[in-house]
């Protein structure tokens, strides 16, 4: 049986704060201590000498040539997660008399249609809510006057996913916090894109935003000066004082990923978990996935067993097999695997390899 004091046998499936690559962890412990050999930790550096420049400037090179951005778009690294996201898009991009579309399948998506209703109107073009947002809506239409279309491309909790991006010449607004970089697309589809960094990116603390600059300046209303987008790209993510930690800590995994080969690679690692641990579900009645199967998560795997003992027997042998992170988010109960980027594939064969054998116990 392995142990939680072995941190080498830990399995980490956390939904966010989440997995980071090893070397990471190694790298950013040692600036902790000596930043680039300065005698000075990364924690006490100024934000605005050269030293932090070539952090956040590396970071902004690597956002966007792993996504393969065209000139038009700029990349800022800006204070809280997704959920500022929820309104500041809105107070950006749309106004009072003004409609934007969205789509609701899933709590991050409803929380983001609540706080658009602040600053205009919203017309939710579809929802999944009659079945508990296990399935991702189909057949919608986005009317052509929208402002924009927002939506969630991977829903962490629920554990759907979109595959495919929407056909519209309404301008798209995403929030990828939970499959960012995680799979091949053309991002330049997108007008504004926005994500949480502790999934894929990196640490808590810091929100990655795309913007395609002709989106910005078209609102009546007056912006406080931190809210403005405008602002933060002429100050190059510098209006005040970033979160320089969190930011050197997405410049090291951004640079893990392009060692790694990039997004299509990662892509393909990503493609064999989920498929191992989706055909392993499938396999063994004990346990029963709740999505869609066209719309399941890579990133979020969802499944429940209908006996509620053997929930607490299996989430009892995850524990003391050193899978954390494996217990379902409260409003939808059961099991949640997060297979982020920097997640081994060895992690996702453990987790199988367990639960075949629950199942021959308890089957």
């Amino acid at each position: 049986m392995l142990t939680l004091n072995d941190k080498n046998l830990v399995h980490n499936f956390n939904s966010g704060p989440s997995v980071l690559p090893k070397e990471v962890f190694e790298q950013a412990s040692q600036a902790i201590l000596d930043f680039n050999n300065t005698g000075l930790s990364i924690l006490e550096i100024g934000h605005r000498t050269a030293l932090f420049q070539e952090v956040m400037d590396e970071a902004v090179l690597l956002m966007k040539e792993l996504m393969k951005l065209d000139d038009e778009h700029e990349v800022l690294f800006l204070h809280g997660g997704a959920t500022t996201q929820f309104f500041q898009v809105p107070m950006n991009l749309l106004n009072e008399n003004e409609t934007a579309a969205y789509l609701d399948c899933g709590t991050w998506g409803t929380k983001a249609i609540k706080e658009a209703k602040i600053f205009g109107n919203v017309d939710m073009v579809a929802s999944s809510k009659d079945k508990n947002y296990t399935y991702i809506p189909k057949g919608y239409s986005i009317p052509s006057t929208s402002k924009y279309f927002h939506y969630t491309t991977n829903n962490t909790i629920e554990g759907t996913q979109m595959h495919a991006i929407p056909e519209t010449k309404v301008p798209l607004v995403a929030d990828m916090s939970s499959d960012i970089l995680s799979t091949s697309m053309d991002f330049n589809r997108f007008s504004l894109i926005y994500a949480g960094a502790q999934k894929n990116i990196g640490a808590a603390g810091v929100n990655v935003v795309v913007i395609k600059k002709d989106i910005l300046g078209k609102v009546n209303r007056k912006l406080p000066s931190m809210m403005d987008y405008q602002n933060h790209i002429e100050n190059g993510s510098m209006l005040n004082t970033p979160p320089v930690f969190a930011v050197y800590v997405c410049m090291l995994t951004l640079r893990w990923l392009k060692q790694h080969g990039g997004i299509s690679e990662i892509e393909k690692l990503n493609d064999a978990k989920a498929k191992l641990l989706y055909d392993t579900l499938d396999s063994l009645p004990i346990f029963r996935p709740t999505v869609a199967k066209e719309d399941r998560s890579k990133m979020n795997v969802v499944f429940v067993m209908d006996n509620p003992e053997l929930e607490k027997e299996f989430l009892a042998e995850c524990k003391a097999n050193g899978m954390v992170g494996i217990k379902g988010h409260r409003s939808v109960g059961g099991f949640r695997a997060s297979l982020y980027n920097a997640l081994p594939f060895e992690s996702v064969k453990a987790l199988t390899d367990l639960m075949r054998d629950f199942a021959t116990k308890n089957g």
